[in-house]
């Protein structure tokens, strides 16, 4: 076949397409995705180390990262966010928020708190509510590994630290 006749055939192919109406336009619009929102934080205290877990509606599970930072910083105003510790843990999930679209809290909790029930873990706090990523930051009494992952059905942030 003659490289003149794929291209009279493709076209040929693409009008008819058109015209029997076989060939759908994209939509106008794409619907945004969900951002998982928080509804919750729970703590607990297990043999080795302490959990503290952030409860989220459905959605795509959050992308989770941490850091040992000096300081806690708060989104947005970037002033320092006082917490009960010696050292600090900066948790960060994308996409995830504590509020809906009209800008209401979906997190009904105190904004920071203490843990007396947990051996590590002094402080917890929400740091930021930013443009899709949601902030926590931990007080803890020493600097231990830490792991942070996600669980799905229902979405969850696990954020567990070593005594």
């Amino acid at each position: 076949m003659t490289r003149t006749l794929r291209r009279a055939l493709s076209a040929l192919a693409a009008v008819t397409l058109m015209l029997t109406g076989t060939l759908a336009a994209a939509p106008a619009s794409v619907a945004a995705q969900t951002i998982p929102l928080m509804t919750g934080i729970r703590t607990g205290q297990n043999p080795g180390f302490d959990r503290i877990v952030l409860d989220l509606t459905a959605g795509p599970a959050p992308a989770v990262r941490y850091d040992l930072v000096d300081e806690l910083i708060a989104d947005g105003s970037g002033e320092i966010v006082w917490l009960t510790g010696e050292y600090f843990i900066a948790v960060t999930a994308t996409p995830a928020a504590a509020h809906n679209d009209a800008g209401n809290p979906t997190y009904p909790g105190p904004r920071k708190f203490r843990t007396r029930n947990l051996q590590n873990v002094m402080a917890v706090a929400v740091t930021g509510d930013f443009e899709g990523t949601l902030s926590i930051g931990l007080g803890v009494r020493s600097r231990t590994p830490v792991t942070v992952f996600t669980l799905t059905a229902p979405n969850r942030v696990v954020i567990d630290i070593r005594h």
